[in-house]
């Protein structure tokens, strides 16, 4: 059982790594002349499709590579020429299996993803700091469309750009009426992004990640008007850590989002994620991860340890950071590399940022899947009891947590199957004992109850800025696990399934990137992307939220598991990763 739940667990993360078939280019159809824009670092070379222009790994930094590497982005200034923008943009390297475990299924995917094949394939590499630009085929300088600009998930572990191509949603706003430019970043994951530590910390090279995206925005700010798109019309766009990075840019600098006098974005929308209460940079925690990849290195003993891993040849590096437990394993979320506060970008944790009311407050949408927790509680299979589950999250995920506390909060999950998650399966999909209900605990604590703590905190300080709020259950019925965290990438980014959920979501999000409003289908060409449901917004009193099924939408009230999650919010400071 053990082998089949762990290849489950593979299978459904490989969501994430696989992107739906592109849109076919237009060159298979018709000749038609590459489409070029010329911004102030040189002329930028794409490629026509049937219905879009698609220009890939356009650099915004310089390689963080040697002297730069575990430092802050360098923006490229120097002129890039005639630059050829027509294949698929480099992914920066990737944590998707711990290099040192003993599972069969983690040795398998890290034998798989370090192969020179799959390397080549996906052309990894340190120099990754580009974007992507998809835009409405003869879309020129001047038409102002409105930019979506996308930050992909992957546990800060895992995840590139071009994993997301954003051909078919830019050709299905095209048909809804609502054409835009779509933008996705590449930033820095796993060590190279998100390595903590004292040494970290004093050289201020904490959340790289972060900064890479804040720079992608800049750019963006800076030449998206040469491709058509209008930088004072930006909505920042994520999903799982994609969703976290974008509460992040919404607080980081203390909720500072200008640039040149202007915000660089405007609007938010969240799936999956929204704060994390962690510990900072510099805690035990992130002490010992950092002290594990340097003693996997020639870099123990050094002086100087951290400028010793930047001039570490990249393969020692690479298996060194690979080394900590990834999230493809017995840990779980409780995250080896992720955002930390620092005091500089990351002041303070995000629960305490929302309060003090020092974050970009910006219309947003925000939601989660109905089982976020069913894909992470797979490996835990002697997690069985009630007394194994408080000593398993005291272990990995709550340091400065009392036993009575954590007891505490696990008592707000019963052990009654009906109770626990996939939700609403009654006994069904106990994959081992305790399942369902560490599958609902965490789903709860680090994804669902924790996005109702947020906006009840965020509407207190900001009660005048809209919000709207949704659970997805299209995957009602999916054994084991539900509607399961990233199944929104099958439904809402890629349209593989193009039920009413998807097509409802879509329109939604179209009318959001217009107006700040999903239900406002004005402007574009046509208001084709009308939905005929109407999506409250989420208030303080009211509670509201939409419920997405794969054939009607509902609407619901925001109050179940209420008491588990006025605990979590009366106890959010000591439960801090």
């Amino acid at each position: 059982m053990k082998g089949f739940t762990t290849f489950l667990a593979a299978a459904a993360l490989a969501g994430h790594a696989v992107a739906a078939p592109p849109e076919p280019p237009a060159q298979v159809l018709e000749k038609r002349a590459n489409p070029t824009v010329t911004i102030d670092t040189g002329k930028i070379v794409g490629v026509s499709r049937i219905k879009t222009e698609a220009f890939n790994g356009i650099p915004f930094a310089k390689a963080p590579i040697g002297p730069l590497r575990l430092k802050p982005p360098v923006r490229i200034t120097e002129s890039l020429g005639t630059y050829d923008a027509t294949g698929i943009a480099a992914a920066c390297p990737q944590f998707v299996a711990d290099t040192d475990s003993n599972d069969l299924i983690a040795k398998v995917i890290d034998t798989v993803v370090n192969t020179a094949l799959f390397q080549k394939a996906l052309k990894i590499s340190e120099d990754c700091l580009n974007i992507n630009v998809i835009r409405p085929a003869g879309t020129k300088a001047g038409d102002n469309l409105p930019v979506l600009f996308w930050i992909y998930g992957g546990g800060f572990e895992l995840g590139w750009s071009s994993m997301y191509d954003g051909g078919p949603l830019v050709s299905n706003a095209i048909d809804n009426g609502k054409p835009y430019v779509f933008v996705a970043v590449n930033y820095r994951v796993g060590a190279f992004g998100f390595m903590p530590g004292k040494e970290i910390l004093k050289d201020g090279a904490s959340n790289l990640g972060h900064l890479d995206q804040r720079m992608g925005l800049e750019w963006v700010a800076d030449n998206i008007a040469a491709f058509g798109g209008d930088p004072n019309k930006v909505t920042i766009w994520g999903e799982s850590a994609g969703a976290i990075s974008v509460f992040n840019q919404m607080s980081l600098y203390d909720g500072d989002i200008n640039y040149k006098g202007k915000p660089l974005f405007r609007g938010a929308i969240m799936n999956s994620g929204s704060i994390v209460p962690a510990d900072p940079v510099d805690c035990p925690k992130g002490q010992e991860i950092y002290d594990q990849v340097v003693n996997k290195t020639s870099c123990k003993g050094a002086a100087d340890t951290l400028n010793c891993l930047r001039n570490l040849p990249y393969k020692e590096f690479l298996e060194a950071a690979n080394s900590v437990p990834a999230i493809l394993s017995y840990s779980s979320v409780a995250l080896s590399y992720l955002p930390r506060p620092d005091g500089v970008y990351l002041t303070a944790s995000a629960d305490v940022l929302v309060k003090q009311k020092k974050y970009a407050a910006v219309p947003m949408i925000i939601g989660d899947q109905e089982d976020e927790g069913t894909l992470f509680s797979l490996f835990q299979t002697d997690v069985n009891t009630g007394s194994k589950l408080v000593n398993y999250l005291k272990t990995y995920f709550f340091h400065n947590a009392s036993t009575k506390q954590i007891e505490g909060l696990v008592d707000k999950y019963p052990a009654l199957l009906s109770t626990g998650s996939p939700f609403g399966t009654g006994i069904l999909n106990e994959v081992y004992p305790g399942f369902k209900r560490l599958a609902a605990l965490l789903g709860d604590i680090v994804f669902t109850l924790t996005r109702r703590v947020f906006l009840e905190d965020a509407l207190a300080v900001n009660p005048s800025v809209p919000a709207w709020s949704y659970i997805a259950s299209y995957n009602y019925g999916t054994p084991i696990l539900g509607t399961f965290h990233g199944s929104d990438l099958l439904q809402v980014f890629y349209g593989i399934l193009p039920n009413y959920a998807s097509k409802s979501i879509q329109n939604f999000y179209s009318n959001f990137v217009y107006n700040l409003d999903p239900n406002n289908a004005s402007g574009g060409t046509s208001s084709k992307s009308k939905v005929s449901d109407n999506w409250p917004q989420w208030t303080i009193k009211d509670k509201r939220l939409i419920n997405f099924f794969n054939n009607r939408n509902e609407l619901m009230k925001d109050d179940f598991r209420e008491s588990a999650k006025k605990f979590i919010k009366d106890n959010i400071d000591i439960f801090h990763i």
